[in-house]
């Protein structure tokens, strides 16, 4: 067993990085005196790991939402569930499936202890049988349906299939009535036998707690996992949008959009990520100029935002929101992309938003939940939390406007639409 810890120069916070005999990454981070304490238990197993091999063997490839509909059953057993058991010693639990990860968690101000076993001890233990495999597809059927009534859900998911030729980013991470019809037990087995080995996952816990307090449950709980080459396949992916426009109606009283730039998926380094977030700063921020032109105009409110969207096989920038024109809102967007590239980020710009970028990384190292969830996110991006505070740091206006000039191409995005029904 190798424990580190790591000390941030900047904020005077500090982490252990623990790598467990059993092959599992456990991280601590503490929090001297405070109440709350919060931890996360995931694997790095989402929506798009559809298709896959196990030591370079044969590839298995498997219905579209099962990685969703085995965190749902995770949490029953022989004996009952752990929502139960939770409820018993007071614990806020929950788990959420993404394209690339599933993760289990749970939040409490007492009984840690207890808790802190129930998280390990189930994510650990699988008990799938035909009946419970049977019954579930009723009520994660009902979740795809109403999923399919969410004006929000769908203007993402359009815009995603009009993104994506082949990568199953573009499939509902719930999957489909059909698809998951075909969901067995040797299915759930088999994924979760492959992905839910413990070196395929990670364990980020924060609060007013010890390296001792940790490896006390862990020593006991964790099970010795043999390490196994886990191998992802994708089908190939043109650089082109599908198509750069879809609409849908709803009964809303606002049109909402997506409007997404596809770029080229690679593996994001922790330099670029730290220039991309800087960068989305200065497009979007409240104190940006491109929000002042939108607001001006009044096509957005409160609700314009951006995000960087990227993981295995797909890369692209999201811009969304409320407009009463969309694609009015597009083009301004686009034109001061545009603009921007031409002309380069100014001083004033880049250093408003780097102070900005820098303020929020350093206020969510106050949130336990912040913490963990980042740390679980980092740590299968291969990006260090304190690492990006100080890329963020030094980051030039010249590596922002070389980053820019490499991404967010207005020839290859794609606007999804909600339109109130007349």
């Amino acid at each position: 067993m190798n424990i580190q810890e790591i000390k941030s120069k900047r904020t005077l916070d500090k982490y252990y990085r623990i790598n467990h005999d059993s092959g599992l990454t456990i991280y601590l981070f503490p929090k001297k005196d405070y109440n709350s304490k919060y931890a996360i238990f995931g694997t790095k197993y989402g929506s798009v790991n559809n298709a896959f091999s196990l030591d370079n063997g044969e590839v298995t490839f498997v219905p579209d939402g099962i990685a969703h509909y085995l965190e749902h059953k995770l949490f029953e057993s022989e004996d009952g569930d752990a929502f139960s058991r939770y409820a018993k010693t007071g614990a806020n639990a929950n788990a959420y499936t993404s394209f690339d990860k599933t993760c289990y968690l749970f939040s409490c101000t007492e009984n840690f202890d207890e808790s802190f076993e129930i998280l390990l001890d189930f994510v650990q233990s699988p008990y799938f049988t035909e009946e419970t495999v049977a019954k579930e597809q009723g009520i994660i059927g009902q979740e795809i349906r109403m999923y399919d009534d969410s004006p929000e859900w769908c203007v993402m998911f359009n815009m995603l299939r009009n993104m994506y030729h082949n990568h199953p980013v573009k499939i509902d991470i719930a999957g489909t009535v059909e698809s998951i019809a075909k969901i067995t037990p040797d299915y759930l087995y088999q994924c979760y036998n492959t992905f839910y080995n413990l070196n395929n996952m990670v364990l980020c816990v924060a609060g007013d707690l010890t390296v001792e307090d940790i490896l006390k449950k862990a020593d006991k709980m964790l099970k010795p996992c043999e390490k196994h080459t886990i191998e992802n396949y994708f089908e190939d992916e043109p650089y082109q949008v599908v198509n750069n426009y879809v609409e849908q109606s709803f009964p809303v009283s606002v049109p909402l959009f997506n409007l997404g730039f596809k770029d080229e998926a690679h593996k994001i380094t922790q330099k670029e990520f730290a220039e991309i977030e800087i960068i989305l700063s200065i497009l979007s921020s409240p104190a940006s100029e491109l929000y002042k032109r939108l607001d001006d105009a009044k096509l957005i409110n409160q609700s314009f935002d951006n995000e960087f969207f990227a993981g295995p096989g797909y890369n692209s920038v999201i811009f969304s929101g409320e407009s009463r024109s969309p694609k009015e809102t597009a083009e301004m967007i686009k034109q001061y992309i545009i603009e921007l590239k031409e002309k380069g980020i100014s001083e004033d710009a880049f250093e408003t938003a780097k102070k900005e970028v820098y303020g929020d990384s350093v206020i969510s190292l106050n949130s336990v939940d912040n913490i963990c969830n980042t740390l679980a996110d980092f740590h299968f991006n291969d990006i260090d939390i304190f690492g990006i505070i100080d890329d963020i740091t030094e980051c030039t206006l010249d590596d922002v406007n070389n980053r820019l000039k490499k991404m967010l191409d207005v020839n290859n995005c794609t606007l999804s639409v909600v339109l109130p029904k007349e």
